[in-house]
């Protein structure tokens, strides 16, 4: 019976490698392409400005500082992408009403306008992608890729140094 048990958990252990390098193999696939589509959805507007943006709107602003504890980046790697979003007109500094010491960034008009504009066109991308998938094969989908994220804990949705 032992011999039985030991083959079975050397298969199933083959068999999650095989799942695991799958997933890793289809994950880097699938960066690879929000990367590239990225450019193409707005020029002026990489996936990390785009990740960017979202996070500051999702949280009505930031700090810089905020912005690199969150995806466990360098300062200077955030100031530089802070920097060109602020060039570009998407983001603005001002002063925090508690603590004049202090600048967080919002969106200013513009940025919120391209960040729908953008938002927008990817989910059209995702659904035209998505179309031909039965309603519950994209519900378990959606649950399978939450209950990933949400092991993860508070880590970085990815990584915005990678522009």
């Amino acid at each position: 019976m032992k011999a039985a048990e030991e083959l079975d958990e050397t298969v199933v252990t083959a068999a999650t490698d095989t799942a695991v390098e799958t997933i890793q193999r289809e994950m880097t696939s699938f960066a690879r392409r929000a990367r590239a589509t990225a450019g193409r959805m707005h020029p002026e507007l990489s996936l990390v400005s785009y990740t960017l943006l979202g996070h500051l709107e999702e949280r009505g602003g930031c700090r810089a500082t905020d912005l690199a504890a969150h995806y466990a980046l360098d300062k200077s790697t955030v100031s530089r992408q802070v920097a060109a979003l602020e060039r570009s007109g998407l983001i603005e500094r001002r002063l925090d009403p508690e603590d004049h010491r202090v600048q967080v960034l919002h969106l200013t008009e513009t940025g919120t306008e391209i960040l729908a504009q953008v938002t927008e066109s990817r989910r059209v991308a995702f659904r035209e992608r998505l179309a031909g998938w039965p309603e519950e094969d994209l519900a378990r989908f959606a649950s399978y890729l939450r209950r990933y994220n949400a092991a993860g804990g508070d880590e970085p949705a990815g990584d915005p140094s990678a522009d």
